[in-house]
């Protein structure tokens, strides 16, 4: 899931437009700011895929400057890839430059801890996701309330993840790579953009219940990990549709989706 988010006690003031049809992508997409953010001022209409939700009334002039949506994950993955869909559409809408800013790393402690200590104008945005949940449950120490400091401005889309693998592994199934793995406990990795992310997670429960061994390796976003995957570096990735191109022109195989069916934009699978 990806939404939108402010620390609370900032203001967004969306407009109030049609959402465009390629938002429509089951994790989701959110958009968030800071409690600080939130309370300063009212929140107005935000554009979204499938709900636009007002809350108060206009105050004042919003935005005044170029609005940063941080997005927690290396540029290239489906979360970095749906900011800036997000982003060029609202500025249209906005008349104001919104500018993508690509903060990786810390499991997205790094990105979230930079928008809660931004200036409280509501001119910083978080794209944030299922980590505001897990996060309290992975890290003992943190500078932050992951979820009381952050306000949800809207929910973006929802997508599911295809498993992809490399060509050099002898499988062509998820039924023959789970037999591969457990022939070789332990030694086949499982590479995510981050840990504590969805498709960590998602990772995991894929472990769990096929009961295979194998080495989590975590990656600033999921297109280092792509990187790695396609030479064999690494042996399995769960990704969003962002990442199917590199199935389509031959460079991994995709071997399976996470959806109660078949994904529209690859049926094949």
């Amino acid at each position: 899931m990806r939404f939108l988010l402010q620390a609370r006690g900032r203001a967004a003031m969306f407009l109030n437009e049609k959402p465009p049809s390629t938002l429509h992508c089951c994790w989701r997409e959110i958009v968030m700011m800071t409690r600080r953010q939130f309370n300063a001022t009212a929140c107005a209409a935000l554009l979204v895929p499938s709900v636009v939700t007002t809350v108060g009334a206009r105050v004042g002039a919003w935005p005044t400057r170029a609005v940063r949506i941080i997005v927690p994950f290396a540029a290239g993955g489906p979360t970095d890839v749906i900011g800036r869909i997000v982003g060029e559409q609202l500025s249209k809408n906005w008349g104001q430059q919104v500018v993508i800013e690509n903060r990786p790393g810390g499991g997205t402690n790094i990105a979230n801890e930079m928008v809660v200590h931004s200036e409280p104008d509501g001119h910083t945005i978080l794209m944030g996701g299922q980590s505001q949940a897990t996060t309290r449950a992975l890290y003992r120490s943190l500078n932050y309330d992951p979820i009381g400091d952050f306000a949800p401005v809207a929910f973006i889309c929802g997508y599911s993840f295809f498993m992809f693998v490399p060509n050099s592994l002898p499988v062509k199934s998820v039924r023959e790579f789970v037999s591969y793995a457990k022939a070789n406990p332990g030694k086949l990795t499982l590479a995510s953009p981050g840990t504590g992310s969805s498709p960590h997670l998602c990772g995991e429960l894929f472990k769990h219940m096929a009961g295979i061994e194998m080495v989590h390796v975590p990656y600033r976003g999921a297109a280092p990990a792509m990187n790695d995957l396609i030479p064999g570096r690494v042996h399995l990735l769960f990704s969003g549709g962002a990442t199917l191109d590199n199935a389509r022109s031959g460079q991994v195989r995709a071997l399976g989706y996470t959806g109660a069916k078949r994904a529209a934009i690859a049926p094949e699978v």
